[in-house]
Parts: C-alpha cells; structure tokens; sequence
C-alpha cells in the first residue's frame, strides 16, 4: 500500500500484487485484514519504472458480496458488491478469491 493509504488501527496487510482490472487498468491489489484497495500505477517503459497513481477502489470487507475465480486459463477473481462486479486478473486467483472469503468471514464474527 501506498503512503497516501492510511492504514486503520489493527489493519494487517495479507497480500499485495501489481495487477489489471478490466475496466480500471493497471495498479495494485491490496488485501488486508479490514478492506479491499486497488491503486492505479502508471509505468514508463522507457526506463521500466512504476509510480502509483491515485486511489481507485477502496472497500470495506462487509461491502463485500463474494468473492470467486472464473477462467480457465485466464484466470481473474472477480468481487462483486452491491452496485458493481470487478474482475482482477491476478497471478492465483482461487487463492485470491479463499483469502478473500476468509478475511470476510473473520469481519463478520
């Protein structure tokens, strides 16, 4: 998580990774133990250098509806909420889409 991301009391980082959405673009994935972040990057490939860009999803856990993957080889975990359904395309989307239900179902106790 970037600096401008001001972690909660008690926020755990669980995993982070540099990925796309397919309606947002390029940035990276957080999850922690309180919320679901997406942060748009914005790269140069002339000198292979990534800076972050501005705050695109931030998500409470119990904002959550599910959490899933889909695909076969392409794979993406796709979270979907009250208004919206979003599809990342990660490196292990089922082992996304698990911690994800996971940390859900912690928030909910």
């Amino acid at each position: 998580m970037s600096p401008e991301v001001n972690p909660n009391p008690g926020e755990k980082l669980i995993y982070e990774e540099d990925c796309s959405e397919s309606k947002l673009g390029n940035g990276i994935l957080s999850l922690t133990n309180q919320r679901l972040i997406f942060e748009k990057t914005e790269g140069q490939l002339a000198t292979l250098s990534k800076r972050m860009g501005k705050l695109l999803l931030n998500i409470p856990l119990n904002k959550i509806n599910s959490a899933r993957s889909e695909g076969i080889i392409l794979t993406k975990v796709v979270i979907s909420t009250d208004d919206q359904q979003y599809k990342f395309s990660v490196f292990n989307s089922g082992k996304w889409a698990k911690q994800i239900q996971t940390q859900i179902k912690r928030v909910e106790k």
